[in-house]
């Protein structure tokens, strides 16, 4: 996939390999889910997602029953959705995906994270034509395994694009059909080690790894907020 994607990678492996950092983030998309589609994991594929995404992380037990038991409370309803977008050193085009409690607090900080590493933010909507929203699935291979065959398994349920390399499957859909591949794939039994809604840049562009050092600097300070859920960028 490239040297600048396997520097991107390396980079928010390191980064998202701090508990105290990666923790709280899932927790809030877990309270999230159970808020807006019930506690109970089984009728709500959202918090299901969430939930798988979290122990793939590792995160204990006892965390991810908190964080849905969260969701009953008041704290749970403080929390808003908002995005915010912009561009970074060398032009390169960032959309930031928050969960907060205080937006004040959030936009001044995501506004300052720019600023004070060569960007700005834009205004709203300027870059949603930049990005297709997809849904993006992670899994292992396993004893058997037909990719061709399981590709035609997973058409009518929405997959547009899959692919592997030694140990992983990576596929993709339109993010409209993130419920129907998520039942696909459990009906195939099939473990998924991560589920996502991602951002995928229309035109990627490439970055030397120069360009790429600086601009990491401005992607660590916002991720490492606790109110900035998802980073995406138009990296190659």
């Amino acid at each position: 996939m490239g040297r600048a994607f396997e520097y991107r990678r390396a980079a928010k492996e390191k980064r998202w390999g701090h508990m105290s950092r990666i923790f709280p983030k899932l927790a809030r998309s877990i309270t999230m889910a159970a808020k807006e589609g019930g506690q109970d994991p089984e009728m709500n594929a959202k918090l299901r997602t969430a939930i798988q995404n979290a122990k793939a992380q590792n995160m204990p037990k006892d965390n991810i029953e908190a964080a849905i038991k969260r969701a009953s409370g008041k704290d749970a309803s403080e929390y808003t959705e908002v995005n915010y977008e912009g561009k970074g050193p060398y032009g390169v085009l960032i959309f930031v995906e928050c969960a907060t409690d205080n937006t004040t607090r959030t936009v001044a900080n995501v506004k300052s994270y720019f600023n004070k590493n060569g960007g700005g933010l834009v205004p709203t909507g300027s870059l949603e034509f930049m990005f297709s929203r997809k849904s993006v699935f992670e899994f292992e291979q396993f004893e058997g395994m037909d990719i061709e065959e399981l590709e035609l398994e997973l058409i009518d349920a929405g997959l547009e694009e899959i692919e592997q390399n030694e140990e992983m499957v990576y596929m993709t859909g339109d993010y409209t059909s993130f419920g129907t591949l998520s039942k696909a794939l459990e009906d195939l039994k099939i473990e998924v080690k991560k589920a996502t809604l991602q951002r995928i840049p229309t035109s990627p562009v490439e970055f030397s790894e120069e360009q790429l050092e600086e601009i990491e600097k401005l992607i660590d300070k916002l991720e490492e907020d606790d109110d900035v859920q998802h980073v995406f960028t138009n990296i190659s």
